[in-house]
């Protein structure tokens, strides 16, 4: 039993699961494998599944229980699932992701004492407190800390780039963190997250003082676009356990308003989980791409003569008389989800923790989000300290920056004025408070960037080998300005988080290179050159461009 531990890499704590199965591949499965009799290192009924890495290719050991005739446990071989077997039949089958584990969370009010009274279940349909502030959802923290810090990192990190439902998803890969009560037969997932980290080396080592450190963590390359996919995965999950028996709540559909993206993920997830979707956008206001989404997934698409601010106090008023479930950042399920956008940067740099984290903030649920996945890592020893938050909003729809500079005195709303960074065009935010509160437990600083720094920050970025939106542009041109004060250093560890995906601005862009933007100098524009249709011409263009000589 010891030489088996050892050849999987494991210690006894991850181990120990309640039952081992050997996968192989074609290859060792024509060499044959012996079968393992358990010991009780193998058994505790108290481990959630874990699926180990062997380090034999093509052999993983996963777990699962097994009784002999003989009254021991013995490991079986697993070599696929039945054809006519999906793979969620077959989660449900082998019973991997079946039960909370002992494992809890519920909703409380926002920054609530450890001992308040007041909690409600997730399974309540309930945004605000009684005294109307946010809420937030409390894991059992005492019963995740029955593991140590060690024993998550492993299993979280065991679970990357499978298709073991619903642990192939980025957000459920971490499913006792988020919703751990949750069935997986309720789960709606598109195998969101496990977003690339793209290390910005030319930007860094070009344009900013010769950064080695610098990444971007592209959110943005998910199933809709946008980093929303995280949350709304988690919200129309718990919605879809809610309409469901044994529940069977009178659930006629979800909506919410939005800016572009929260409308593109939310009409997703709820057509592949047959919910009715309805979202509020404001007319004339977000790119076309962001407009055709929920319109192609089938959603009730209302276009509102007013701003993102007026679409969201209409559909508060709606769900309030109708059994319509809100789905925006009002909503504290979905920072669930998108906290595990923080959990997978420390995944990916192997659990250390990065100097800088930058955000675009536009309802400020992010910049909180990403603060309670990097804390709850933090308090359950996963890590050992929290990086400092940078939260980037557009001059032009600016109240949290002008709320920082004011020492934080009295926030005051503003009327957000149109910005190429659409989808963070918001003057009252939601999440104000949780903002703040995550800004000063983290050190952090807010910055903003007018609509020439943002959109010269997006095509520079471009010219080093991205395709950013302009809400990365908006937090590019923030750490360009923290680099140039020298409160962000040259080998500090930098993230910055790239929330949209650039092909749905792709309009801004083209207007950007056309030279087409008022009172902008477009700096950095690279218009196509129009060329005569012949070899002389295009040779006089060449060498100009290329700085050649001809026969060289």
């Amino acid at each position: 039993m010891a030489a088996a531990a050892a050849a999987a890499d494991v210690s006894s704590p991850l181990f120990s699961s309640s039952s081992c199965h050997r996968h192989l591949s074609s290859k060792a499965r024509a060499r044959g494998a012996e079968t393992l009799t358990t010991s009780p290192l193998f058994r505790n009924p108290n481990v959630p599944f874990l699926a180990l890495r062997h380090r034999h290719p093509g052999v993983v050991i996963s777990c699962s229980t097994t009784a002999g005739g003989s009254g021991e446990n013995h490991q079986q071989l697993k070599i696929r699932r039945p054809a006519d077997e999906n793979i969620r039949e077959e989660a449900h089958r082998r019973g991997e992701a079946s039960g909370s584990q002992g494992f809890s969370a519920c909703y409380v009010p926002f920054n609530a004492p450890a001992d308040s009274t007041e909690t409600y279940s997730l399974d309540d349909v309930v945004y605000r407190s009684r005294s109307g502030g946010l809420l937030d959802v409390r894991h059992d923290l005492s019963a995740l800390k029955r593991f140590p810090g060690s024993y998550w990192r492993d299993l979280f990190d065991s679970r990357v780039g499978r298709t073991t439902w619903p642990y192939g998803s980025g957000v459920w890969s971490k499913k006792e963190f988020v919703l751990p009560e949750i069935d997986p037969d309720h789960i709606v997932s598109l195998f969101e997250g496990n977003s690339n980290l793209f290390w910005a080396e030319r930007l860094g080592c070009d344009h900013l003082g010769g950064m080695p450190d610098l990444w971007v963590k592209h959110c943005g390359i998910s199933h809709t676009g946008s980093f929303k996919d995280l949350g709304m995965t988690v919200l129309v999950s718990q919605v879809n356990r809610l309409r469901r028996d044994p529940l069977n709540r009178p659930i006629a559909g979800v909506g919410c308003a939005s800016t572009g993206d929260t409308s593109a993920a939310l009409s997703a997830y709820c057509a592949a989980a047959r919910i009715p979707s309805i979202v509020f956008l404001p007319a004339d206001r977000i790119s076309l791409a962001q407009l055709v989404q929920p319109i192609a997934n089938g959603a009730t698409v209302l276009s509102i003569d007013t701003d993102f601010d007026g679409c969201m106090r209409l559909i508060r008023e709606v769900t309030a008389e109708l059994p319509i479930y809100l789905a925006n950042s009002l909503n504290s399920l979905r920072l669930e989800g998108q906290k595990t956008a923080a959990i997978e940067i420390l995944q990916q740099f192997d659990w250390e923790v990065p100097d800088w984290v930058i955000v675009p903030g536009g309802n400020l649920g992010n910049i909180y989000a990403f603060y309670k996945g990097f804390e709850m890592c933090r308090e359950l020893e996963l890590v050992d300290r929290v990086p400092r938050l940078v939260c980037a909003q557009a001059a032009n729809a600016n109240p949290l920056y002008l709320h920082y500079k004011s020492g934080w005195a009295d926030f005051k709303p503003v009327i957000a004025e149109d910005t190429f960074a659409s989808a963070i065009q918001i003057g009252d935010p939601v999440s104000i408070d949780r903002a703040v509160f995550a800004l000063e437990a983290t050190d952090g600083i807010v910055e903003e960037a007018t609509e020439e720094e943002l959109m010269d920050a997006m095509s520079l970025a471009d010219r080093t080998g991205m395709f950013a939106c302009p809400h990365t542009g908006v937090a590019l041109a923030a750490l360009f300005k923290l680099r140039e004060r020298g409160v962000i250093g040259t080998n500090d560890r930098t993230i910055v988080v790239s929330t949209a995906h650039g092909l749905k601005f792709a309009q801004s862009k083209v207007e950007y290179h056309s030279k087409e933007i008022s009172d902008m100098a477009c700096r950095y524009a690279n218009p196509p050159v129009n060329v005569k249709a012949n070899f002389g011409s295009v040779m006089d263009v060449l060498k100009k461009k290329l700085d050649v000589k001809v026969g060289l």
